[in-house]
């Protein structure tokens, strides 16, 4: 059995700069299209949306802002969530 020192036993995804590989592929496919969207119509908001999901999609320490606003809507959202009253003690 062969085991790795880096990253973490080959276990770690792919990071390329601040985004990991998956993102930065979808913003490259995504700043391609809305320059050639942008060059033909003048119309820029797929180009102001690939900016605004490459600032969300940034990683910092295994987490991004977009990954906070998805736990965020979950638990204040999506999900019930319970409460327990106790009685107080006499």
């Amino acid at each position: 059995m062969t085991t790795y020192l880096y990253p973490q036993n080959l276990k770690a995804t792919a990071n390329l700069w601040l985004w990991s590989l998956r993102d930065f592929a979808i913003m490259s496919i995504a700043l391609l299209l809305s320059i050639l969207i942008l060059a033909q119509t003048r119309i820029i908001v797929p180009l102001a949306v690939t900016l605004c999901f490459g600032f969300l999609s940034i990683r910092l320490e295994d987490t991004t802002i977009l990954d906070f606003i998805r736990y965020a809507v979950k638990y204040f959202i999506s999900t019930q969530q319970t409460y327990f009253w106790a009685e107080r003690g006499k």
